[in-house]
């Protein structure tokens, strides 16, 4: 996908903001929601086709929100895991009934609490008795809700109901948890800031973790590092070994931002030194400025 003028940039964010917002809508009142499930289901495949237009791009915009913002922490937070879940489930060949029963698992895992999750995410106090009852009984709350919302399918609610057990040998499951912990490390609240994506993807040491690490990369589209040069760049493409993804340098050694952004690939020299979370980042950036440099797939 060729990025070339703002407007393009404008009205592709526009439609991952559209799926994002119209997600919100059914996960904040879902008993006010008719045909929620085929909602839910069309979600599903807006998702799939925004990223099969090219999984780079969707990943940079995805990631930028997730690292950047609390706002409306849920509801990115469901979309995330729903990503993550489908280039994971790709990455091991899953076949599609599993897979789908996967992202709308993804989805909808914490549909009891959309509300209360958002509070949390911006909220620097400890959570209360009552907070801490809901966050307890959510996933058992998620997946009755779901039934009553007419969720037929058994593995979608099975996903639901024991996202937080950890079961070693329930494949899907191990998804789950997973996409599930590594989208709220990346993601910041007022309480702390967010981890970057080589912090977050190290706290998950299993067989899940490094497929993750597969489908996403070790430093994903979106997320920040800093060079050997001390320039400082943002991740824009995936390529050959993971390691050594194409990015687009914003700064200078000293930290003053680029005027013109230049494309490099970290398999030459400067190499990576680091990740960095979106929160120590200071330059201003200009995002259709680097998705115009978005090499050709």
């Amino acid at each position: 996908m060729k990025i070339a003028s703002e407007t393009d940039y404008e009205h592709l964010q526009a439609l991952w903001a559209d799926l994002e917002s119209g997600l919100g809508i059914i996960l904040t009142h879902p008993e006010k929601t008719s045909h929620f499930v085929q909602r839910v289901q069309q979600y599903a495949v807006w998702m799939e086709g925004l990223l099969a237009q090219d999984t780079d791009v969707g990943l940079y915009i995805l990631f930028q929100l997730a690292g950047n913002s609390a706002v409306g922490y849920s509801t990115g937070h469901a979309l995330i895991c729903s990503v993550l879940a489908h280039l994971t489930a790709e990455q091991l060949g899953m076949k599609p009934a599993d897979r789908i029963a996967l992202i709308h698992a993804a989805l909808t895992m914490n549909v009891s609490m959309t509300t209360q999750q958002d509070t949390l995410a911006v909220q620097v106090e400890n959570p209360t008795p009552e907070q801490s009852r809901i966050i307890s009984h959510h996933a058992s709350r998620s997946a009755a809700m779901l039934r009553v919302m007419g969720v037929e399918d058994p593995m979608w609610l099975h996903l639901v109901e024991k996202h937080h057990q950890d079961l070693p040998n329930d494949l899907l499951l191990s998804i789950l948890n997973a996409v599930d912990r590594y989208a709220a490390m990346i993601s910041p609240r007022s309480y702390r800031p967010g981890r970057s994506a080589v912090e977050s993807i190290r706290a998950i040491r299993n067989t899940i973790g490094f497929v993750l690490v597969r489908a996403v990369g070790v430093y994903p589209p979106g997320t920040y590092v800093q060079l050997t040069s001390q320039e400082l760049a943002v991740v824009i493409r995936r390529t050959g070994p993971n390691s050594h993804p194409d990015v687009v340098i914003i700064s200078t050694p000293e930290g003053e931002t680029l005027a013109q952004p230049r494309l490099h690939a970290t398999k030459d020299l400067p190499v990576i030194q680091s990740a960095l979370p979106a929160s120590l980042v200071r330059v201003r950036i200009r995002h259709f400025q680097i998705l115009q440099l978005f090499p050709a797939t």
